[in-house]
C-alpha cells in the first residue's frame, strides 16, 4: 500500500523568539530594543502573523494526509520523503535554504509578510493553501535552475542562488580557477572568493556583483540553464591574474578551483555552517546541477 502524501511545513524562529531566547524575557528583549531606539511591538507583530500563518496552513492540510514541522536550522538532519509536499512558510530566503535537501518533490512557497518580501521564491499566501494542496499534482510547477559544487573527495553542494568559494571569514583565498570553456584556460588568483549563480540568485546577491561590474553580462532567467560567475576583488602580483573575473557557464560545463591555501570552503545560499571543507590540493568543480527546484507557480 502506498504511504499518503506528507505535508512538511518547513518554517524560521521569528526575530522575536530568538529576542526572547538570548534575553530570558519579553520584558528585557523590550529593554534591549528600546535602548537601541526600536519597539518591540514591531518585531511581535511580524512574529504573531508569520505564527497565523504557520497555524492557518497547517489547517490547510488535506484530511488524511500526514503532517511534519521542520525549523530552518535542522533542515541537513531532516529527511525528506519522495511523497512528500514541502510548504515553506517565511520568506524567500527559506526557500532557498530548502531547496538543497531535495530530490524534486514540489514546493509551495507561503509568504508570511507581504509587502516586506519580494516574493520571487513565496509567491501565494495562507489563505491560498488549501487549493493549492488540493489541486496537486496537478498544479503547475515551475522547474527552477541549480547549480552544484563536487569536491574530488565526493563531497557535494547544491544551491538554489549561488555558490561562493573561498577563505573563512572572506580572507584572501589563493587557488588556480580552470575553465571548460574560454579554451580551457586556467589562471592562478588571490582574491575574496569566487561566487557562480543562478537566474534565481540574479534577483541577490549575484545581482549586487553583477552591478557593481557594470551589468556586462547578461543575466539568465531562473529556468535557463546557464549560469554567471563572478571572481570578487581579484588581485594583480607577479604569481596571479586578473584576466578570468566573469563569465557564463552553460549546461554540461564547468569552473574548477584547485586550492591553494591551507583550506577553503564552499557553501549555498549564505549558509556557512553546511559547507565543503577544502584542504590543499584539492579540486572542486562547480556547474549547472541536473536536478531542479519545482516551485509552485
Amino acid at each position: 500500500m502506498s504511504l499518503a502524501p506528507r505535508a512538511v511545513l518547513v518554517r524560521r524562529t521569528t526575530e522575536y523568539e530568538e529576542l526572547v531566547a538570548r534575553h530570558g524575557t519579553h520584558g528585557q528583549a523590550a529593554f534591549f530594543l528600546a535602548s537601541r531606539g526600536r519597539d518591540i511591538e514591531e518585531v511581535t507583530d511580524r512574529h504573531r502573523r508569520t505564527r497565523r500563518a504557520l497555524a492557518e496552513v497547517a489547517s490547510a492540510v488535506p484530511t488524511g494526509w500526514r503532517q511534519a514541522q521542520v525549523e530552518r536550522a535542522d533542515l541537513d538532519r531532516f529527511l525528506f520523503a519522495p511523497e512528500d509536499v514541502v510548504v515553506v512558510v517565511g520568506q524567500d530566503g527559506l526557500v532557498a535554504n530548502t531547496a538543497k535537501y531535495l530530490t524534486g518533490q514540489p514546493v509551495i512557497g507561503i509568504d508570511t509578510d507581504p509587502g516586506r518580501n519580494p516574493g520571487v521564491l513565496v509567491r501565494h499566501r495562507a489563505r491560498d493553501a488549501a487549493a493549492l494542496l488540493a489541486a496537486l499534482p496537478a498544479t503547475a510547477v515551475d522547474e527552477l535552475t541549480m547549480v552544484e559544487a563536487v569536491a574530488d573527495d565526493t563531497q557535494r553542494l547544491v544551491a538554489l542562488n549561488e555558490i561562493y568559494l573561498g577563505m573563512p571569514g572572506h580572507q584572501t583565498a589563493r587557488y588556480r580557477l580552470g575553465l571548460d570553456e574560454y579554451g580551457g584556460a586556467v589562471e592562478a588568483q588571490a582574491s575574496s572568493g569566487v561566487l557562480v549563480g543562478t537566474g534565481t540568485g540574479a534577483t541577490g546577491w549575484l545581482r549586487s556583483v553583477w552591478q557593481e561590474r557594470g551589468g556586462a553580462l547578461a543575466l539568465p532567467s531562473p529556468t535557463e540553464e546557464r549560469l554567471v560567475w563572478f571572481v570578487r576583488e581579484a588581485w594583480p602580483s607577479p604569481a596571479t591574474g586578473t584576466s578570468l573575473v566573469s563569465g557564463e557557464l552553460s549546461a554540461g560545463a564547468g569552473l574548477t578551483v584547485t586550492v591553494e591555501s591551507d583550506r577553503l570552503i564552499a557553501f549555498g545560499d549564505g549558509m556557512e555552517s553546511d559547507s565543503l571543507q577544502l584542504s590543499w590540493g584539492q579540486r572542486v568543480r562547480v556547474g549547472v546541477c541536473t536536478e531542479r527546484l519545482r516551485l509552485a507557480g
